[in-house]
């Protein structure tokens, strides 16, 4: 993937620095961050010959990273994000400014950006600072499978440094985009892993020997949320053809975990949906301050940087993925309980072997942990800058979170998909559908039957693997594309 400016963008990206090279030359009323200081400094004022020394200044002093890198596919995403919002022509950026923003996305360049330190207002100012320092030959970048500092880089690639203009600093800190490419990352994941968890339940449905009637779409109908409907379809859709759902039952009824699955699922799709929906307007939004205006003639200081619109459906998201983590967990526990016809934990000698039974303490701890990550960030506000920046949304953090939440949801799905495969093959020679029946012969080709005792972490790790790697293969019997098709 290579990017490049439209010739209108270019043309908005000029006229607005036009605008703004006249404005500040021509009055002498103090623009917020573009003739003064910063935050609490805003009062202070700044010579005309000291405006390129403060938007580097403002680099500098911002660059307060600590914690983990960012995974370079979430660096790219920002650096495509603040290239896409500085494209509208609104944040008074130069052309070539951009444009280097440009060339290191295309030329595999990846800053080293850190996870803590951003407050989520005014927008992600300290990752975003790591994230622009290379430009004027500071900070470190992963380069050509090594980390070199932001001065060799350009001696390598035989690039000028920057010469930031007056503004500059502000329209490549100011912003959302961390947070935004976190949230990208995860709804991504989140709409795979959504997929993944039907039919992942639709298995362990079957292995568990349950019951089809509460996906009867009648009793959807009168209940029509989206999501439930959704859910509800897709679960008919992918037990079709199966012998074991269609065999006489003895029991009438399943536990909840089973039996929900459309209410608890479909909630999770349309909260993924709605978040979706938010994080769309955000990466295709002017997120800095001030916001330059040319067609009105104005510069406005306002708070286009504030997080809280993605903040709370960041904190939305992680609660839903949580819960599809949970209840996965409790399938989990009924598949290795010894129920309906399956051995204890899922081996034939249980008491020799242990089988499957500290799987599901694995995932019960991760589900314990998701718990504890999703405890909203949003509900949190420290002020900063000397109480100018007295409420901030702490979005960066639910980011971060959310993040943390995603891997370990796919981790007890996969754990869940380790469990219904072994209890499926209990159930032979009778069989699943069609459908689930691919899943699991192309699942054994990677993750084998386990007869007895092994050591059980990198079979985990390769369910993971196999949940990443295989997604797009399974489409719907019904016909229908996945989302992560569609994506």
């Amino acid at each position: 993937m290579r990017l490049a400016l439209s010739d209108d963008a270019r043309r908005r990206i000029v006229r607005c620095r036009e605008f703004l090279d006249r404005h500040i030359a021509e009055s002498e009323v103090p623009i917020y961050g573009v003739t003064t200081g910063f935050g609490s400094l805003c009062d202070v004022n700044v010579s005309h010959d000291q405006l390129s020394q403060l938007q580097i200044n403002l680099m500098m002093s911002h660059a307060c990273g600590t914690g983990n890198r960012l995974p370079d596919n979430i660096v790219r995403i920002m650096m495509l994000l603040k290239i896409q919002s500085l494209s509208y022509g609104y944040s008074g950026i130069k052309l070539d400014t951009v444009e280097r923003l440009i060339d290191f996305f295309n030329e595999g360049v990846v800053p080293v950006v850190y996870n803590q330190g951003s407050l989520g207002a005014s927008g992600d100012l300290v990752p975003l600072a790591h994230m622009c320092l290379p430009l004027v030959g500071m900070g470190e970048v992963q380069y050509d499978g090594r980390v070199i500092s932001g001065a060799e880089l350009l001696r390598l690639k035989h690039w000028q440094p920057i010469e930031l203009a007056s503004k500059e600093g502000l329209a490549l800190l100011n912003g959302t985009q961390n947070m935004s490419a976190m949230a990208v990352w995860a709804l991504l994941q989140a709409e795979r892993l959504s997929e993944w968890a039907d039919r992942i339940a639709a298995m362990s449905l079957d292995a568990f020997d349950g019951l089809i009637e509460p996906f009867t779409e009648a009793v959807h109908t009168v209940r029509p949320h989206r999501g439930q409907l959704d859910t509800a379809r897709h679960m008919r859709a992918l037990l079709e053809g199966s012998q074991l759902i269609a065999r006489p039952k003895k029991h009438v009824q399943d536990p909840y975990s089973f039996r929900c699955v459309p209410q608890v699922h479909g909630a999770v799709k349309e909260t993924i949906a709605y978040v979706k929906a938010v994080i769309d307007t955000e990466i295709n939004s002017v997120t800095d301050n001030p916001t330059v205006c040319p067609d009105e003639e104005q510069i406005i200081s306002a708070g286009n940087f504030h997080g809280e619109p993605i903040a709370l459906p960041m904190d939305f998201l992680s609660i839903a993925l949580s819960e599809l983590a949970n209840i996965s967990e409790r399938r989990i526990y009924r598949l290795v309980s010894g129920l309906r016809g399956l051995p204890s934990f899922l081996v034939a000698n249980p008491g020799l072997n242990s089988g499957f039974m500290i799987t599901q303490y694995t995932a019960a701890s991760i589900v314990s942990l998701n718990k504890t990550f999703a405890s909203p960030s949003s509900l949190d506000s420290i002020p900063s800058c000397q109480d100018q920046e007295d409420h901030v949304s702490m979005g960066a953090n639910a980011a971060v979170k959310l993040c943390k939440v995603v891997l370990n949801t796919e981790r007890v799905l996969a754990i869940e998909l380790m469990n219904a495969a072994q209890a499926l093959e209990f159930r032979f020679p009778l069989k699943s559908s069609p459908t689930l029946m691919a899943i699991h012969e192309a699942f054994r080709r990677e993750v084998p039957f386990v007869s007895d005792d092994v050591v059980m972490y990198p079979l985990i790790e390769r369910a993971i693997k196999f949940l990443r790697d295989n997604g797009e293969h399974f489409i719907p019997v019904d016909g229908q594309q996945s989302t992560l098709n569609r994506l």
